[in-house]
């Protein structure tokens, strides 16, 4: 009898403590850190993607004649800085080198929406079905990652929202849970939209004086 009795009170510590767990968030910590992980696994690999279509761009772009030097050169560069970034579990909980990781990836964007801005003084070029598929899956994939970078930022909000909301907070104390650094407003701002460049356009033909009288 006194056993059962003993097992009946530990049944009802045990049920009133994952009730208290629950009550103060416990649980939602835990669904919102898988989903950040899960997040921040699908910005990786959407940045990964890009970063695998760069040298088939770079290469089909070297066969035009008299390509701008100066911008391939710094789409080449700008791949390598950001590939060289060593990528770990530990990198997206480092503010600092978060906000590296960002910059250089920005860079990559920036240097290929400039590619792409020249890219329309070459015939050549406009006219080359490759280059055409190769920018309409960078153009794509670059939307694949705006997606993916503005699902992090959210899910991120919310698991800090909850690390500083009480009662959650005391759950976050307790289990060692602390806010998550993000990606910086300015820098989502600034690389959030995708290279667009229109091959339909044609150039201005220049007006033609008028013969004087």
């Amino acid at each position: 009898m006194t056993q059962l009795i003993r097992r009946g009170a530990l049944s009802a510590v045990a049920v009133a403590a994952t009730l208290s767990l629950s009550g103060c968030g416990y649980n939602q910590f835990q669904q919102l850190d898988e989903q950040v992980n899960a997040s921040w696994s699908e910005v990786l690999s959407q940045y990964q993607r890009r970063a695998d279509l760069i040298p088939n761009i770079v290469n089909t772009v070297k066969g035009e004649a008299n390509f701008e030097q100066e911008t391939l050169t710094k789409v080449i560069e700008a791949r390598a800085k950001a590939t060289s970034i060593q990528v770990t579990p530990e990198l997206a909980k480092d503010p600092e080198a978060l906000k590296k990781f960002q910059a250089a990836q920005g860079e990559v964007s920036s240097a290929l929406s400039r590619l792409l801005v020249v890219s329309e003084n070459y015939p050549n070029l406009k006219a080359n079905q490759g280059f055409q598929d190769l920018r309409v899956q960078l153009e794509g994939t670059e939307n694949r990652i705006t997606v993916a970078r503005n699902r992090y930022i959210k899910t991120v909000a919310d698991y800090n929202v909850l690390t500083r909301s009480f009662p959650s907070n005391l759950t976050a104390k307790v289990m060692g849970y602390t806010v998550k650094p993000n990606f910086t407003v300015e820098n989502v701002a600034a690389i959030s939209t995708a290279p667009a460049v229109s091959f339909d356009a044609k150039p201005a033909v220049p007006a033609v004086p008028a013969a004087s009288k």
